[in-house]
């Protein structure tokens, strides 16, 4: 695991992209293409705006995300669908039209069995993602579900993950975070050949100690990163801070 340490948000999201469109137009020049996640979140927004800065052909991406509320309207403030639309996809010079979002508002598992067959077909070449104050990964909340093979699982949200969700102020009162998503598998997210991890704030310090340091386990799901050949961990000094 490549740790890399730096002053604040805005030099993590510069770094972040910077490897991250290497890897892309590495891709793209090998096979003429490039299968990509994108995640959501407070930890990303810097590294999807530097993304928008860097020369990429975008219309040879494949792209992906990670999760979804289920039952949320696309037009909810929370939803992860509007979240990629306004800051990243909208923003892109021209549209990119091979992005598969997740569509929560039909039959879950019918939904995750659609989507699975699709990257099924697109080997992701590199994951943008980020890891919960329970140690999360996507929507994987503790205890995690560590053997599945399923690219995309209906899971349920626990308290601790509601709570982070409410008081980032992605909804008005704790009551109104679903109870449920459609995520990404944590088996599926470590097929991706690189992943490209970014977890700034004080509050992310004890679980990136635990995702780092102690053993593997889906008490802490972002702990599975451990076994990953090439993932690249970008904290700032606070989330770094106990290590």
């Amino acid at each position: 695991m490549n740790i890399i340490i730096v002053k604040n948000k805005q030099e993590l999201g510069k770094k972040a992209a910077s490897v991250g469109t290497q890897i892309i137009k590495k891709a793209i020049k090998q096979r003429g293409y490039c299968n990509v996640i994108l995640a959501t979140g407070l930890s990303q927004f810097q590294v999807l705006e530097n993304l928008l800065k860097e020369d990429i052909n975008w219309n040879k991406i494949v792209g992906f995300h990670l999760d979804e509320y289920i039952g949320l309207p696309i037009a909810h403030p929370a939803s992860f669908r509007l979240y990629l639309w306004k800051r990243f996809i909208s923003r892109l010079p021209f549209p990119l039209n091979n992005f598969y979002f997740i569509n929560a508002d039909v039959n879950p598992e019918t939904e995750c069995a659609r989507l699975g067959e699709i990257i099924k077909k697109h080997p992701v070449d590199v994951a943008f993602i980020g890891i919960g104050e329970n140690g999360h990964i996507a929507f994987n909340d503790p205890p995690a579900d560590f053997k599945t093979k399923k690219p995309y699982i209906v899971v349920q949200l626990d308290k601790k993950c509601k709570i982070q969700q409410y008081k980032e102020g992605w909804f008005k009162t704790i009551q109104d975070v679903p109870g449920r998503a459609i995520s990404m598998s944590v088996q599926h997210i470590l097929k991706s050949k690189t992943i490209i991890c970014c977890a700034p704030d004080k509050r992310k310090a004890e679980v990136i100690r635990s995702a780092i340091k102690e053993k593997i386990s889906p008490d802490c799901p972002a702990s599975a990163l451990q076994k990953h050949p090439d993932v690249y961990m970008y904290l700032d000094k606070e989330s770094a801070s106990l290590l």
